[in-house]
């Protein structure tokens, strides 16, 4: 051989299917070039070793959904580039195989300001984007936040309920004491922007948010900087 050949027409002779199969092959990461696995059919091969994997399984790649906890003091765009195979969380459950196509036009639509920390959710399908674009409202947020400062009269009952901002009354939310320095919020239609002015609004001064929550997606012991698939169990 001296032309090189694209890896497709390669695992179609090597597997004797037909090329959409063995495209279906290399795009589910079931073959490697020696030893390597490549997950582009358009690859380029002279006489390299081809192998697939004796487990390969004839099916379409899925857009991927997952979850990562984002350190705090980073954009979005910045914690988006966090997730690669390096940074994987070793304990994840979810048995999806981790494939670099999965990193690929990500959408984050609950972001978390710049300065918070915590549960921040990536979706290629738009199944789950819309869902959480669409029912904002019905989902609810759990947040831990680390504040400092006196609490006004009624304040913690103000923060439960009562905030007015630009004329427009917040919606009851449930807020409570962690211990002496972290309150614990549990909020449904505000965003996470808006708790360190509703902390301001009763003399409290926010150091810290953490998202922990989304729905019924925990964060769990997820360390900062790494991801996990979501499993086929999670719903929000």
């Amino acid at each position: 051989m001296t032309e090189p050949l694209r890896l497709a027409k390669r695992v179609a002779a090597l597997a004797q299917c037909s090329r959409r199969e063995a495209e279906m092959y290399i795009e589910g990461g079931w073959v490697r070039v020696d030893g390597v696995i490549v997950e582009e059919p358009q690859f380029k091969v002279l006489e390299q070793h081809i192998e697939i994997d004796p487990n390969a399984r004839l099916e379409p790649t899925e857009p991927a959904t997952l979850v990562l906890h984002k350190p705090a003091g980073i954009t979005i765009d910045e914690a988006r580039a966090l997730i690669r195979v390096e940074s994987h969380a070793a304990d994840d459950t979810s048995g999806v195989r981790v494939l670099k196509r999965h990193f690929a036009r990500l959408e984050s639509p609950l972001p978390l300001p710049d300065k918070a920390e915590g549960l921040v959710v990536f979706t290629q399908d738009w199944r789950v984007k819309r869902r959480l674009e669409e029912d904002f409202d019905r989902i609810e947020q759990e947040l831990v936040v680390e504040v400092a400062g006196k609490l006004a009269p009624n304040g913690l009952a103000l923060l439960n309920h009562g905030l007015s901002f630009d004329n427009y009354a917040l919606p009851p939310i449930k807020v409570s004491w962690q211990n002496e320095t972290h309150l614990r919020f549990a909020l449904k239609r505000i965003a996470p922007e808006k708790v360190e002015r509703m902390c301001s609004a009763v003399g409290l001064k926010v150091l810290g948010i953490k998202r922990i929550r989304v729905g019924r997606v925990p964060m769990s012991r997820l360390p900062p900087g790494q991801w996990r698939y979501l499993l086929s169990t999670d719903r929000f």
